[in-house]
């Protein structure tokens, strides 16, 4: 691997990044899959939906609903705590969910996925599967491209967030800057899913006020704020692309028990490599061509990502890997 310039970025005493790490190679998944699929070419008999997504998203979206129902007219202590300890791990379970039904992973048929990940944002309170599936399958195909992928910060998160207080807030608040950051630096006008996805969803959290009051909607947001923000779960959102150090690395696994619960996300340098296997199979990339993933650094614990992202005081938003797309042909490849 090479092209990259990172020394730039970090002074010989420590201090935060004041650019972000700029690579001048193309991102590396595309070229891993080829020499992967070239040596092992039954990997290819992973691709596909999986079978039982459907079930699965079902059965977490009827008892997340059904907990709402249940928290009507408890006290506002006894919701957070409920949302934190419990229904933050449902609501970000299905987020993910949502982010395996965007690379089709449920049905053959496309547009079945679409419905299913509409209905499973319906516990998440806000609309957001027909949106996020536009942003996430660019941030695939160009990974890192300054101004086309929307998961890297933008500059003004960079510049602001500085110290272990402002830090603490970008996680805390993550998820607000994850879901609005592309709607300030690259709107895309909104199509008929999207208003579909509006529509359905706000008729379920009328519904549910009407029917259950305040409280219940309340529950189902703050389970989705919760689980987005100093949460072990969402030790992913930094964990997968984040440098910690001086490395040309750019994407990286976890491998630890919480990929149970999320769709096995933290597989993430086998899934960038290979966006059309289910999360269910992802472990077996890894078992079949261990060589090519065995060397590169990973990840156990999601809690000490965080830990470290906010502690580390060379580490902050300018710690994530960009090219420029005139740079690259990332523009002409296709993750799908």
């Amino acid at each position: 691997m090479g092209g990259y310039k990172g020394n730039q970025t970090r002074d010989e005493e420590g201090v935060m990044a004041a650019d972000f790490f700029w690579s001048y190679t193309d991102e590396p998944h595309a070229s891993r899959r080829r020499q992967i699929l070239s040596k092992y070419p039954q990997i290819k008999q992973l691709f596909g939906p999986d079978p039982l997504a459907f079930l699965k998203i079902s059965a977490v979206v009827l008892l997340q609903l059904w907990t709402a129902t249940l928290v009507y007219n408890a006290t506002w202590l006894k919701i957070l705590m409920v949302a934190y300890f419990f229904g933050s791990f449902l609501n970000h379970n299905l987020f993910l969910a949502i982010h395996e039904l965007s690379h089709n992973l449920a049905f053959s048929t496309p547009v079945y996925n679409r419905w299913l990940g509409i209905f499973a944002n319906l516990p998440i309170g806000v609309p957001m599967s027909v949106t996020f599936q536009k942003y996430h399958l660019e941030h695939h195909r160009y990974q890192g491209v300054d101004g086309m992928d929307m998961d890297v910060p933008s500059l003004v998160e960079a510049k602001l967030v500085r110290n272990v207080f402002t830090k603490s807030l970008w996680v805390l608040f993550q998820l607000f800057f994850y879901a609005l950051r592309p709607l300030f630096l690259k709107p895309k006008p909104p199509g008929m899913w999207e208003f579909v996805n509006f529509a359905v969803q706000i008729s379920l959290d009328v519904a549910l006020v009407h029917f259950w009051g305040w409280k219940s909607l309340a529950y189902l947001i703050l389970s989705t704020f919760v689980g987005g923000g100093m949460h072990p779960m969402a030790g992913h959102f930094i964990s997968e692309h984040y440098v910690f150090s001086d490395t040309d690395q750019e994407t990286y696994s976890y491998y630890g028990p919480l990929n149970l619960l999320t769709w096995s996300v933290g597989y993430h340098n086998e899934h960038h490599d290979f966006p059309r296997i289910p999360g269910t199979k992802l472990h077996m990339v890894k078992e079949i061509a261990p060589e090519f993933y065995d060397e590169l650094d990973a990840y156990r614990s999601w809690s000490q990502i965080i830990y470290m992202y906010i502690m580390d005081r060379t580490v902050g938003p300018f710690s994530r890997m960009k090219r420029s797309i005139s740079s690259t042909k990332t523009g002409s490849k296709k993750s799908e």
